[in-house]
């Protein structure tokens, strides 16, 4: 508990929870980190892909930014409507549930999920990636970065959403601030003579390897979108009134990603910036606008920071997501639970591990990772966009055909995105996203129908009128031997029932004499029952003996009480068996045994 403490801090009490939420500069640094971070790797991919095309496509990478762009103003507009729509929050995941039905919307709750996994390991593979390429030789400590990094947005992330808020916003406005900068310096020596040309456009031919090529490139830089719809997951979290703040959030960050999105863009096709195995395109474009000097240092430190810390839109919208999902019985409920610092705080502790998972899986290798990156972004934003031309063909309303017309525009366009970047990424990874969200619709499924199975068995309308008492109560001690926890355990076993025996498995025939001779004079009186045990079991003489009593009261309850003795200092437990527990393991299961445990506490 003290550790705990340290790492996260003291509680907080429930009626403090309006208190802990967010205004806007500080929901923009939490939310939106993700997506402004994704100009430091959006625009490197688009010229990646251009790349296997040879320098005559290099120049197509500012049209592709462009059209990059307008699918930010075409999504961030149709979320703008949703968030105003369902201010409640939960976004693809309620938008898709409530107008589409239950599978489109557990589609759009499992390719959110699975986003948001991939979100956390291209950011924090992005920052460190950052890191290396200002200092080479870190680069064979790549993966134990990543790992370390994960750790700590974790625990930032449990220490509560305020905190965590102000933990992020000062090196997102840097970075936002030190790009802003980059490029009003950048516009100001493309006039130089050492680069007087703005735009220099080659012809090339255009056939279908160029429309390949291009829309590969186009369909890579669709991880620029990534991040986009995290405002409207968590409406919640920010301070009243909720729907307002977050919907001027969402704006804020469009207007900064667009900007970012084309000036990297630019001037990365100006300077003629070619993609490096160990240098990134923006450390690239920072050191020839700035030199290598502090600004250089501070870009670079500034978007190692926000990509790391970028994961933080996954640590904020993975546990509000899973808790939804997991109140309508389609997770398993722990994740709807709030921990000490009002966060979710199991959620939070999975996203860390399945994360640290694909790092090490992929060796920390973004260019490996963001292929599987945008699948999942862009069918829940397809379906939540299908999902508000639904709604407002429902429920009408005031403004409700320039709505319609918004998000039918958003719903065609991410559509068709979709199916580009499932075309030309397939073979590189996508494929892997395409399983996985039916798979994990499939789990959620078979997660609901059980709890809607327990729900019908443990209702009290389906018990019986009148359900017959237990005719018979039987109790049980197994026993290792005479000592003070069997006493106390036969001292509690006396006040249940009347029907009480000990069972003791002889595996040494020596000790079993010794044990009979003291028992009469010791025991109160609790007959002994001495079990043969020729292959040296302790547990399955035991189960047969339970087996033999439950046939014969077949209408009774037996209680086995397992005396225990309780160590002072946690690691004695590493010095003892634990049968106990394994007999408690295997009881649980069988109809008619209760299993109870009596302890004995140690001093010392």
């Amino acid at each position: 508990m003290s550790l705990k403490r340290i790492l996260i801090g003291s509680p907080i009490e429930t009626v403090k929870e309006k208190h802990e939420r967010l205004t806007k500069t500080m929901g923009l640094a939490v939310f939106s980190s993700d997506a402004l971070s994704s100009v430091a790797y959006g625009p490197e991919e688009i010229l990646l892909a251009l790349a296997a095309g040879g320098t005559a496509f290099m120049h197509y990478s500012v049209p592709i930014a462009i059209s990059i762009v307008i699918l930010i103003a075409i999504v961030a507009t149709s979320y703008f409507q949703t968030i105003h729509a369902y201010p409640s929050g939960g976004g693809a995941y309620i938008v898709a549930k409530e107008n589409l039905g239950t599978y489109p919307g557990l589609v759009a709750g499992a390719a959110l999920l699975i986003d948001y996994v991939l979100t956390v390991t291209v950011s924090i593979s992005a920052g460190i990636a950052a890191i290396t390429s200002a200092f080479p030789g870190l680069v064979s400590h790549t993966v134990t970065m990543c790992l370390l990094a994960i750790i700590l947005v974790m625990v930032i992330n449990l220490r509560g959403v305020r905190e965590s808020g102000r933990v992020f916003s000062i090196p997102v406005y840097l970075f936002v601030g030190g790009l802003l900068l980059l490029i009003a310096v950048g516009f100001t020596k493309s006039f130089s003579p050492s680069h007087p040309v703005f735009f220099e456009y080659k012809t090339s031919t255009t056939n279908m390897l160029s429309l390949f090529i291009i829309l590969k490139a186009f369909a890579s830089g669709c991880a620029t979108l990534t991040g986009i719809e995290a405002v409207s997951n968590g409406v919640r979290a920010f301070k009243a009134p909720e729907a307002k703040n977050a919907g001027i959030t969402l704006v804020w960050m469009a207007v900064i990603l667009g900007v970012l999105t084309i000036g990297i863009a630019v001037f990365a096709d100006h300077f003629g910036i070619l993609p490096k195995e160990n240098e990134t395109v923006l450390s690239q474009l920072a050191r020839i606008i700035f030199s290598k000097g502090p600004i250089y240092y501070t870009i670079q430190f500034s978007t190692s920071l926000i990509l790391i810390l970028a994961a933080n839109t996954s640590f904020a919208d993975f546990p509000r997501l899973s808790s939804i999902m997991a109140a309508d019985r389609y997770l398993p409920r722990q994740l709807s639970n709030r921990g000490d610092k009002l966060v979710f705080s199991n959620g939070i502790l999975i996203l860390g591990f399945l994360s640290a998972l694909l790092i090490v899986m992929f060796s920390g290798d973004t260019h490996a990772l963001i292929p599987l990156y945008a699948v999942g972004v862009f069918t829940a934003f397809t379906l939540s966009q299908a999902g508000m031309v639904r709604h407002w063909l429902t429920y009408k309303g005031k403004g409700w055909l320039k709505g319609m017309m918004i998000n039918g525009i958003g719903t065609i366009t991410t559509a068709i995105v979709l199916v580009v970047i499932a075309t030309e990424k397939f073979s590189h990874g996508a494929w892997m996203v395409l399983i996985a969200i039916p798979v994990l619709v499939w789990l959620t499924r078979k997660v609901h129908q059980h709890y809607i199975a327990i729900a019908e068995q443990l209702s009290v309308t389906a018990c019986e009128p009148a359900a017959k008492e237990y005719m018979h109560h039987s109790v049980v001690i197994p026993v290792s031997g005479i000592q003070q926890a069997v006493i106390n355990a036969i001292k509690y076993a006396k006040a249940l029932s009347n029907d009480v025996v000990a069972v003791y498995v002889c595996l040494d025939p020596v000790e079993t004499e010794k044990i009979k001779t003291k028992w009469d004079r010791l025991c109160m009186g609790v007959p002994l029952i001495i079990l043969d045990s020729p292959y040296r079991s302790v547990i399955e003489p035991l189960i047969d003996y339970i087996d033999e009593v439950r046939n014969k009261y077949p209408e009774g309850v037996i209680t086995v009480i397992l005396p225990e003795f309780v160590p002072s200092r946690w690691w004695h437990h590493l010095l003892h068996n634990q049968t106990a527990l394994f007999i408690k393991g295997i009881l649980l299961f069988k109809r008619g045994v209760v299993s109870t445990s009596v302890p004995f506490h140690l001093r010392r």
